[in-house]
């Protein structure tokens, strides 16, 4: 299986190494079809701390690295203005 990618803003980068990117989902309601957006945060892994806050970055999946961080960072997609 090709391991997943996802694309989402960092809303954290104080630790190290680490950045935490929120990634948006957009589904309708099974009864009123109205769409609605749900947010979860995923931990991931920057190994050269590049990421700032508000940095729009694209994340894959791969082997656990600690307690929470099961993403690493493929590549800064658009930097924070």
């Amino acid at each position: 299986m090709p391991k997943k990618e996802k694309q989402g803003v960092v809303v954290s980068d104080k630790m190290d190494k680490t950045i935490v990117v929120k990634v948006a989902s957009y589904d309708p309601h099974p009864k009123y079809k109205k769409i609605i957006e749900s947010n979860k945060n995923y931990k991931a892994h920057d190994a050269n701390n590049e990421c700032g806050i508000g940095d729009t970055v694209r994340i894959v999946e791969s082997k656990p690295i600690s307690g929470g961080k099961r993403w690493t960072l493929s590549e800064v997609v658009e930097k924070a203005k």
